[in-house]
């Protein structure tokens, strides 16, 4: 090999496996974001379904009835405030987590099935009144977009 032949292949190289590389690095990397949102996401599915056991395991309070809870006594008020705490908290995260202005269909179409609990518990009365002494320390966007959730909720 010659002086000539080195050159043309560093040409070769420069000109087609560099972009080559560059774009197997990019797609690589996009696929490995995918791959966290997606254990992210699980995660958080998985905390709602052992909060979804919590919710069971306290079937007195009604949780999963759309009628807000009567004839509670003091110590189910508090565990009623306390499984709504819970809950409460596991959306935050969700929406720390999941949440972005500019998100991607496959990250749009996972917010929505939070943002579909989030509907789902906001139509309880019990709920939405647990938010105006729950919702103290949280994120403020996180909170103001709970709120107008309730507040569609409510007038509906």
């Amino acid at each position: 090999m010659n002086l000539e032949t080195w050159e043309l292949l560093s040409y070769v190289v420069t000109v087609i496996g560099l972009p080559l590389a560059i774009s197997v690095f990019i797609f690589e990397q996009r696929k490995e974001r995918d791959n966290e949102d997606e254990e992210v996401y699980q995660l958080l599915s998985d905390n709602y379904q052992d909060f979804l056991k919590v919710a069971l395991e306290h079937s007195d309070l009604r949780l999963f009835s759309t009628e807000k809870t009567s004839d509670l006594d003091e110590i189910q008020i508090e565990r009623m405030y306390i499984v709504f705490s819970m809950l409460i908290s596991l959306f935050e995260r969700a929406y720390l987590l999941l949440y972005e202005d500019d998100m991607t269909p496959k990250q749009w179409r996972r917010w929505r099935s939070w943002e579909d609990y989030m509907r789902e518990w906001c139509q309880r009365e019990d709920f939405r009144t647990a938010l105006t002494t729950q919702m103290g320390g949280e994120d403020p966007d996180f909170g103001a977009y709970l709120k107008q959730l309730a507040e569609e909720r409510a007038s509906s």
